[in-house]
């Protein structure tokens, strides 16, 4: 299982049993959820025709409660949540565990902080499914995955600031002086999941590059590794730019999907997001 915080490319969710317990976006008085009542192209319209982004909501307890209820007693359940610093999606998540688990206490669940998002998330959903495959149990399959949310980057190139405008993140004088001298910005998602500003650059070409170029600071051995990208209504450009990753970084596997409306209110239009195993 997971939240409407990940964004999981098909070639890997498509042959996966995932459960996604969404997220709520407010639009004025309209509520969605995540994923099932709006769609990334609703979503897109929606934020050019009211000109304001969502307000965001976790699932609740229940939401996670009626979920675990919907699997087996016997099958073990693994949960892997947003960073709990950006949502409390997960603090909810361990509350519906107890619950659950007050009343069947023969289940096995599992709920794993991703100290990520977006592609974060779908590259430990890819990385679940190769140590499935190699026949790890599900406790050596928990352990694992601890482990490498611990050695996990995930890198952010915003190339439009209007969202974060709108969502009142960014001031908006200081958005304006900043639209006007082309800055954008490089974040990282920090040791404890939360997300930093890590380089404001000015201009397209430059924060492009060294977007790339940073990639070598945090891994090593990309032969041997995946890489996983999200971008927010931008299929072309994505594929561009992640072309260009990997005429430098031969990376093993490497995979393309949009980001969901939850992490696209953030992003913002053309927004990039990289995910990867480090040294």
């Amino acid at each position: 299982m997971t939240d409407g915080g990940a964004d999981i490319p098909s070639e890997i969710s498509n042959d996966t049993n995932i459960t996604i317990v969404p997220l709520y976006l407010r639009f004025g008085d309209q509520e969605y959820k995540t994923g099932e009542t709006l769609d990334s192209t609703t979503f897109h319209k929606k934020i050019k025709e009211l000109k304001q982004v969502p307000k965001s909501s976790a699932p609740s307890p229940n939401d996670f409660y009626e979920a675990f209820k919907k699997v087996e007693q016997d099958i073990p359940i693994l949960l892997i949540n947003i960073s709990q610093t950006l949502s409390s999606t997960y603090e909810n998540a361990l509350l519906a565990k107890k619950q659950i688990l007050d009343e069947e206490p023969s289940r096995n669940i599992a709920i794993i902080d991703a100290k990520s998002a977006s592609c974060g998330i779908g590259l430990l959903f890819h990385e679940t499914k190769k140590k499935i495959e190699e026949g790890y149990s599900f406790e050596e399959l928990v352990a694992h995955l601890e482990d490498k949310v611990e050695n996990m980057s995930t890198l952010f190139l915003l190339k439009s600031l209007d969202n974060l405008i709108l969502g009142g993140r960014l001031d908006r004088v200081q958005g304006a002086i900043a639209k006007t001298l082309n800055i954008k910005l490089l974040l990282k998602a920090g040791e404890d999941g939360s997300v930093e500003v890590s380089e404001k650059i000015r201009g397209t070409k430059r924060s492009l590059k060294r977007f790339i170029n940073q990639i070598e600071e945090y891994v090593t051995n990309v032969e041997e590794k995946t890489i996983v990208m999200t971008h927010t209504n931008a299929k072309e450009y994505g594929q561009s730019v992640l072309n260009k990753i990997l005429d430098r970084y031969p990376f093993k596997e490497a995979y393309l999907t949009e980001t969901g409306p939850l992490i696209s209110t953030y992003a913002g239009e053309e927004g990039l997001v990289i995910s990867f195993f480090n040294t």
